[in-house]
């Protein structure tokens, strides 16, 4: 990936050397995820030395187009990230601390001989949904117990559903505040800055070099934790609109307008 892609070719956007893709990424433990539009690849850092892993995505609408359209693709997109993201994540973990005994060879690049059998993709199966349910619980369901309490000093709902978009937002910023004071998870945090500052390089068409990446900036427009924004920017207007008593009520609809949410966002 030194070379310009022709994607800036064909963009015609040549004012200022930037061009467009569809390139993203996710921090890893001791490594980075890049994502493409056909492939995907993982760079693990371990005792070793660097470990890289190709392979080819394997994109659902491709054989079903129907999820590709508008609103469904972003449900199955989902999915599909929160999939490949724990696939990669337990990749990274399991390179980066080989079993004693074990080696992995610096620089091959080529992913060792451990792939992934029928009962790790179970596993990993099992981890999407397990990180999706805590996503959810953490930052939807929690914020709806919380602002039930609101119904104690105000009968407006609109003012309700401010409170619970509200708690929704802090609840995710102190996530994301407490978590970065983890020296474990600081780390996946600066991974995750290189890896911005890495699809800032390729987009500015410039060489893929230490130096060119270093001086990129850091916060990407395009960047995951700005889509979660969005996301709960979008469920205070989606909410708003299905008004219902009882807590318990509400928590379930929020489930069940989850995927709405989604799609729009």
């Amino acid at each position: 990936m030194t070379e310009k892609s022709k994607s800036e070719e064909n963009n015609g956007n040549k004012n200022d050397g930037d061009f467009r893709t569809s390139i993203g990424g996710q921090a890893l433990i001791e490594g980075i995820m890049m994502l493409g539009p056909k492939k995907q690849a993982v760079a693990v850092r371990t005792p070793g030395g660097i470990v890289t892993k190709t392979e080819e995505l394997r994109l659902l609408r491709e054989k079903h187009p129907i999820l590709g359209k508008p609103f469904i693709r972003g449900v199955v997109n989902f999915g599909g990230s929160m999939t490949r993201g724990v696939r990669a994540l337990m990749y990274s973990a399991n390179m980066s601390a080989p079993e004693p005994g074990g080696s992995v060879e610096s620089g091959s690049g080529e992913e060792p001989k451990s792939e992934p059998d029928g009962a790790n993709a179970f596993v990993v199966a099992i981890a999407a949904v397990v990180g999706i349910a805590l996503s959810v619980g953490l930052f939807m369901l929690l914020p709806t117990f919380l602002a039930g309490f609101a119904a104690r000093f105000t009968d407006s709902r609109i003012l309700r559903n401010l409170t619970e978009g509200a708690l929704r937002i802090v609840i995710f910023v102190a996530y994301i505040a407490l978590t970065s004071r983890v020296p474990d998870m600081r780390r996946v945090w600066q991974y995750h800055g290189a890896e911005h500052k890495t699809i800032f390089c390729y987009e500015r068409g410039l060489e893929l070099t230490v130096e060119n990446v270093r001086d990129m900036p850091r916060r990407h427009p395009r960047c995951g934790t700005s889509f979660m924004f969005l996301v709960m920017l979008v469920s205070i207007l989606v909410f708003s609109v299905v008004q219902w008593s009882g807590v318990l009520t509400r928590m379930a609809l929020r489930i069940l307008l989850l995927p709405v949410v989604v799609g729009i966002s």
